[in-house]
């Protein structure tokens, strides 16, 4: 006799030992939450924003009020659009983000030989062609640039969604493969901007160029007075540059006449989380949430 015949109640023990079976408690609320969750994603608009840097390609979609998914992947500018493409594909096909409930996309990119190529793998992936930021947009922002051709564009979403969710007077600085400082003032003006070497370029300027010297992991040493290598150039890196961005900050200041609310974003914006004193905000996707600002508002 079969040993499944031996059993009285086969519904209850299939419900009960194969919890994926739609009939049984936890079946069903999977199908609940998966039902539930495509509702979600389906009756969502999204948006996908992305800004090409020169060390990372940062890119995130979000619905209506948050972020669903955000990626970073190192710039390769001998990459063709096919490659990318099966990066962004099978990125988005590991997360619960569907494709093809993208309905928009922004484009920032401080890396021109990559523009073309992002526009043939968004029109094959998306059959869209982003939109691209760029100085003709810039009069119908809140924020007033000067010399528009010459800032980043990666720069100008940074200061769009610093003044619209912060207000000014204010800083921000990004950490980026260059480290820079962007004020805007009361009204909305982009009073100018500083440039200083980033925190990995610096590193690798210095490991790159000397004998003896080599990388080190980004944090604050346990003294300024390093005791080994590593610790020396920690101390001269991560202490050094907070030394920089405070500086950068009072000199800003005491030519203005007036106090400045200091935000911090990029990548390693966090190495000097509690070691540089004068800021005060930590934005990681300040960039990214820069563009959707934009994207949305050019869309009304």
């Amino acid at each position: 006799m079969p040993i499944f015949d031996l059993i009285p109640d086969k519904d209850t023990f299939v419900t009960n030992f194969f919890p994926c079976h739609p009939k049984s408690p936890v079946g069903h609320a999977l199908g609940n939450l998966e039902d539930n969750l495509t509702g979600l994603l389906k009756f969502e608009d999204m948006i996908l924003t992305i800004d090409i840097g020169n060390s990372n390609i940062v890119f995130g979609v979000a619905g209506e009020n948050e972020w669903l998914k955000i990626w970073r992947i190192q710039t390769d500018v001998s990459k063709t659009a096919d490659e990318y493409e099966v990066i962004f594909r099978s990125l988005f096909q590991a997360s619960v983000v569907p494709v093809e409930e993208i309905s928009q996309t922004v484009l920032s990119s401080v890396v021109p030989s990559l523009i073309r190529s992002f526009n043939e793998m968004l029109n094959t992936l998306l059959g869209k062609v982003p939109l691209l930021v760029e100085p003709s947009f810039y009069p119908r922002l809140p924020v007033e640039i000067l010399n528009p051709h010459e800032i980043g564009t990666d720069l100008v979403a940074d200061a769009t969604a610093a003044f619209v969710r912060y207000g000014g007077p204010c800083m921000v600085i990004d950490f980026g493969t260059a480290l820079t400082f962007t004020t805007i003032g009361k009204s909305g003006r982009i009073l100018g901007v500083a440039i200083a070497p980033g925190l990995r370029t610096a590193l690798k300027s210095l490991t790159g160029n000397t004998a003896q010297l080599h990388d080190v992991q980004l944090v604050a040493p346990p003294s300024v007075l390093g005791d080994n290598t590593v610790h020396a150039i920690q101390s001269g890196l991560v202490l050094g540059f907070a030394g920089l961005v405070d500086s950068m900050v009072n000199r800003t200041e005491v030519e203005l006449q007036e106090k400045l609310t200091i935000i911090a974003t990029g990548g390693l914006a966090s190495v000097l989380q509690n070691v540089a004193t004068r800021i005060q905000i930590f934005d990681e996707n300040l960039t990214l949430d820069g563009l959707k600002y934009i994207a949305d508002h050019l869309d009304e």
